[in-house]
């Protein structure tokens, strides 16, 4: 049996190029879970302290970064969770988001809480992600 994730977006539903619907994994496969990640370096050191497009985008890379370390790719990702801290432009984080978006086959399921803050009050963004590691 073929290993897969499969994405639906029913026509009863809303579209957007974004985010996809429904995610269904198939088959034998890993499937890993990424805890929230947030805009630090291994040095400790907070990346766009104040600019939410920025910390995305370390974020993101971060994200990518846990996935190749699993021997994964962005395109075994299929779920994000996303925590944006009260009082933030969302439309200034998705732009942060473009340039790992832009990588992506399909654009995974995504969940956006708005929550009153996270770890550190430095912290604009958090982000937890789910991908399915196809076996070959």
């Amino acid at each position: 049996m073929n290993s897969t994730v499969e994405f639906l977006n029913p026509d009863e539903l809303l579209k957007n190029p974004a985010f996809s619907q429904i995610a269904i994994t198939k088959g034998n496969g890993s499937t890993i879970y990424i805890g929230g990640q947030n805009a630090i370096t291994k040095d400790l050191e907070i990346i766009g302290k104040g600019d939410i497009a920025l910390q995305t985008e370390y974020v993101l890379k971060n994200i990518e970064i846990a996935l190749n370390s699993c021997d994964a790719t962005v395109d075994d990702l299929f779920r994000l969770t996303i925590y944006i801290v009260q009082g933030q432009d969302v439309r200034k984080g998705f732009e942060g988001a473009q340039s790992f978006l832009k990588k992506l086959c399909n654009p995974p399921v995504i969940t956006g809480i708005v929550v009153a803050g996270l770890a550190n009050p430095d912290y604009l963004v958090e982000i937890e992600a789910v991908a399915f590691k196809r076996e070959k």
